[in-house]
């Protein structure tokens, strides 16, 4: 299985707007400036995802889009499939006809159960829980020190080993 460009941006735009919409609705042209992710491509994806209920425009100045529910309430999973993404492993697209046309292949429950498992993964990782990652690395990142130790006082020489 592969996660396309369009999965990925598309579940990196939701991520954005959810850390960015508290105070209102976010511009594409934010999201497209922050994450360089094309306009135009946003605008695509975006469609899709109003037309599945995961993000609600607004219009005219100030306007932009929000979530349609709260982030803890839209998986990773419900982003992917609303922008047509496959989550599916199969060769055959999960039709049965890998072999010959007509047959199974060896394989195929290997990676039917591959994909159940990476859908049961997206479907239990939610914006919310993105969001937090990225809350605690903007907070590690505040936290680091400076480990050089104190600068020397004016009075005091400099030690130079």
């Amino acid at each position: 299985m592969r996660l396309t460009t369009k999965g990925r941006f598309a579940v990196t735009a939701m991520i954005d707007v959810a850390l960015y919409g508290t105070g209102g609705p976010v511009t594409l042209a934010a999201v497209s400036n922050r994450q360089k992710i094309s306009l135009s491509y946003l605008e695509q994806l975006f469609g899709k995802l109003r037309r599945h209920g995961l993000v609600e425009s607004v219009r005219g100045p100030g306007g932009g889009y929000n979530l349609a529910r709260a982030a803890a309430h839209v998986s990773v999973a419900d982003v992917i499939l609303a922008v047509d993404e496959p989550i599916d492993a199969t060769q055959c697209g999960g039709r049965e006809n890998c072999h010959d046309g007509d047959k199974r292949c060896m394989t195929h429950e290997l990676w039917s159960g591959l994909n159940a498992h990476i859908f049961s993964f997206l479907r239990s990782v939610t914006l919310a829980d993105l969001v937090a990652q990225q809350h605690e690395k903007q907070r590690e990142v505040a936290v680091l020190k400076d480990r050089r130790g104190p600068a020397p006082r004016e009075s005091e020489p400099a030690n130079v080993a």
